[in-house]
């Protein structure tokens, strides 16, 4: 099970907003905010998706509307690929799906031809409201990957924009790899260049809801190397998002996001 904290931000300069710092220890970021209901965020993003679920709204991220889908074709062609490759349709885990963003995201591209469930693993809050306002037949809510693959064979994983918000990714990361799924997708993962993580506070715009929280930068080959001895990195591919290509880190272009495909060996 993970943990995202959300934080108001504490700053002298409340107009700035994206990442800032290089923090020690995730206890340094949190000092730096002070706390408050992050059931504001999910209320945000359920009344969001019930729009795009009842087809109010095109597309819905990170709790914002948009009037016009970008279609993540990384993802896409992956699972085409993967579900060719298996002969039949997949069991998708998502770790860290929100509400099933990507699913409903996609949705139209799910044929039973290519996925057989989807299955979002979330916070407690989340997968609460997951199930009583989006689970179907396909779409379903867990609280770990563990009480999922109690229910059905998992064949790919999705890390999308999760992996970053955990107070242990590394640690995360080792016991994903030992589960030895057949197919890993990262996608939207924050990497910079320098040797060590780095750890910052992000601060989002608040246009799009008031908070922060800490969020990593990861140094690319220590991220991979959880998984060199029991995968394939087929490939890697820049961010699908306008504007994550690359990523200010305290207002200078240090950082940038990008993803990787992973196969078994």
């Amino acid at each position: 099970m993970f943990k995202v904290i959300f934080r108001k931000f504490k700053s002298d300069n409340s107009t700035k907003y994206g990442w800032f710092g290089n923090y020690v220890s995730w206890a340094d970021v949190m000092a730096k905010t002070d706390g408050y209901d992050s059931g504001i965020i999910l209320q945000q993003t359920k009344n969001s998706l019930l729009k795009v679920k009842n087809g109010e709204a095109i597309y819905e991220r990170d709790s914002v509307l948009f009037d016009k889908k970008q279609y993540p074709f990384p993802l896409l062609s992956f699972l085409l690929h993967s579900a060719a490759i298996k002969g039949k349709p997949l069991n998708i885990l998502d770790f860290g799906g929100s509400l099933g963003s990507t699913y409903f995201q996609i949705k139209e591209f799910l044929t039973p031809h290519v996925c057989l469930s989807w299955n979002v693993i979330e916070q407690s809050h989340y997968v609460e409201s997951g199930k009583a306002n989006f689970e179907d037949e396909q779409l379903k809510f867990y609280h770990s990957i563990d009480s999922c693959l109690k229910d059905k064979s998992i064949d790919f994983v999705l890390v999308s924009s999760s992996v970053q918000y955990l107070e242990e990714p590394h640690v995360f990361l080792e016991k994903l790899a030992a589960y030895h799924f057949d197919f890993i997708l990262f996608d939207r993962t924050p990497f910079h260049h320098e040797v060590n993580d780095r750890l910052t506070l992000q601060h989002v715009p608040p246009d799009i809801y008031e908070a922060s929280y800490p969020s990593w930068f990861f140094n690319e080959e220590k991220f991979l190397n959880h998984f060199y001895e029991k995968y394939n990195v087929v490939t890697d591919f820049p961010s699908y998002v306008e504007g994550e290509s690359v990523i200010l880190i305290d207002e200078t272009p240090l950082g940038y996001s990008k993803g990787f495909y992973l196969a078994k060996i």
